[in-house]
């Protein structure tokens, strides 16, 4: 899984949205959620970036695709 910091305005658009897609489809259930949980707003992410086209992607992925949380997931990956 792929970190991005902080990225400058540019770099963000250079990022490519193919590659991520394929980086978002090999993330299994727990690792979506594991992501989601913990991403912190200090720390750029597209995934998180409602103007980034993958966000919408990751969103579907997670909550279509997986159905979101469980409590199973919940309780094997915890809290900070």
């Amino acid at each position: 899984m792929k970190f991005y910091g902080n990225l400058s305005t540019e770099e963000k658009k250079g990022i490519d949205i193919n590659a991520m897609k394929a980086e978002v489809d090999k993330m299994t259930h727990v690792e979506m959620c594991s992501l989601w949980r913990f991403h912190t707003s200090d720390s750029y992410s597209p995934y998180f970036d409602s103007t980034h086209p993958i966000c919408g992607y990751f969103k579907d992925r997670l909550f279509k695709h997986f159905g979101g949380f469980t409590p199973e997931i919940s309780k094997q990956i915890g809290w900070q």
